[in-house]
């Protein structure tokens, strides 16, 4: 007998996702009431699998992190949403969490904070380490996902309770060292062109003095210690990445300097041109 499902929406984003797809629609579909699949233009497989696994897929292209989320809120039928990335499976554990906030009617809280939990390509998930809380489950008249090319994660308002679940999602963030790597790269670029930007002296104070204060913070706070030679060097790789947000932020700032030093004096010299012209009229 099938289970009762949560009168809520889950959509996710995609874009050649083939490699786990199939694996998030189907856990989802065992929750809630609806899966959307919101995909930019897969070259691969992405789409046949979503749809074989109980999806509605809606072709859209890339709006940029949030304004993409805002697009895939916008094609739900539930006011209740469901966020996943491409990547997070849930688990049958917070599966049944989710179901039983929705038994009586609606749920009692308007934001649910989910926790994901890592499961890298070298072995079982790390309960230990590197977890993290996200507001993914939420009432679409209360917070909406935020109108912006970079960041996807809303704001909850003051005075809204947020509610949290204990059950895991599994995050099957990157396949190997290569595409983690390849995934901070694109991320940096994003994050160092469409958030707003710094002084030339605080960017460059990042440059010089910030790769080890990313590292502590990957290493001891997200505990990433307690997977010995492989936490270390996920540690340093997460570090390089936020490190290289400011690389490219300070490379841009340079640049924008250089080209407005380059152009004065072809200004200058046009004015110089303009007042000439106005001395020798008669």
């Amino acid at each position: 007998m099938r289970r009762q499902l949560a009168p809520v929406s889950c959509y996710i984003r995609t874009l050649n996702e083939e490699r786990r797809i199939g694996d998030v629609v189907k856990a989802a579909r065992e929750v809630v009431d609806e899966v959307v699949v919101v995909d930019s233009g897969s070259t691969d497989a992405t789409v046949a699998i979503a749809e074989a696994a109980g999806a509605r897929v809606i072709h859209q292209a890339w709006l940029g992190n949030g304004r993409q989320k805002r697009f895939a809120e916008a094609q739900c039928r539930h006011d209740y949403l469901l966020d996943l990335d491409a990547d997070e499976v849930l688990s049958p554990e917070l599966g049944e969490e989710i179901r039983a906030l929705f038994r009586a009617g609606s749920a009692p809280l308007p934001v649910y904070q989910l926790q994901l939990v890592m499961v890298p390509p070298t072995g079982e998930p790390w309960l230990g380490c590197w977890r993290a809380r996200r507001n993914k489950l939420y009432d679409r008249r209360i917070v909406r996902a935020p109108d912006h090319k970079a960041w996807d994660q809303f704001k909850v308002p003051s005075g809204i309770p947020v509610g949290r679940l204990a059950a895991p999602v599994y995050h099957h963030s990157y396949r190997d060292v290569a595409h983690l790597v390849a995934k901070l790269n694109r991320g940096s670029t994003v994050r160092a062109t469409q958030t707003r930007q710094r002084g030339q002296l605080e960017v460059g104070g990042r440059v010089l003095f910030a790769f080890p204060v990313y590292f502590v913070k990957h290493y001891l706070q997200r505990q990433l210690f307690r997977s010995g030679i492989y936490g270390f060097a996920l540690a340093a790789i997460l570090a390089y990445g936020r490190w290289l947000r400011d690389a490219k932020m300070y490379e841009a700032i340079v640049l924008a300097r250089r080209r407005k030093a380059e152009a004065q004096p072809a200004a200058v010299v046009g004015l110089e041109a303009v007042q000439e012209k106005a001395v020798a009229k008669p």
